[in-house]
């Protein structure tokens, strides 16, 4: 079964790329432009696996990624914070809301992809 993949980002470029990237690794793709659209979406539509950005309009991802652990129906989803607060604070703040992983931008395409597909128990 296809896995299913949401991206939580307002930046247009970070989207797109990332859009491409993971639906060329054969992945089902949806989008969120914003932390309360994308807490909407985890939701309703229960992903795999959520690329999130920490600083968002309405709800950041810190904010996103609390409300997605504290909620025991959605146990399964993965969580990868994609962001560009990528200092040693940061990072130990998204470790300790529960984030499954935490890629700092600008990041290697090849080792999101060799990340999003590890937490997923997929291998080439």
């Amino acid at each position: 079964m296809t896995k299913k993949i949401l991206i939580v980002d307002d930046e247009q470029n970070i989207v797109i790329s990332v859009d491409f990237l993971m639906r060329r690794e054969g992945f089902a793709v949806t989008v969120a432009r914003d932390g309360e659209e994308g807490l909407a979406k985890i939701r309703n539509e229960r992903p795999d696996l959520v690329l999130l950005d920490v600083m968002m309009p309405k709800l950041n991802g810190f904010d996103v990624c609390k409300a997605v652990r504290e909620d025991h129906d959605l146990d399964k989803v993965r969580i990868v914070m994609l962001t560009a607060k990528g200092r040693d604070a940061e990072i130990a703040k998204g470790a300790a809301l529960g984030a499954d992983a935490y890629i700092p931008k600008p990041f290697s395409t090849s080792a999101l992809v060799a990340r999003v597909k590890s937490l997923l128990g997929e291998s080439d």
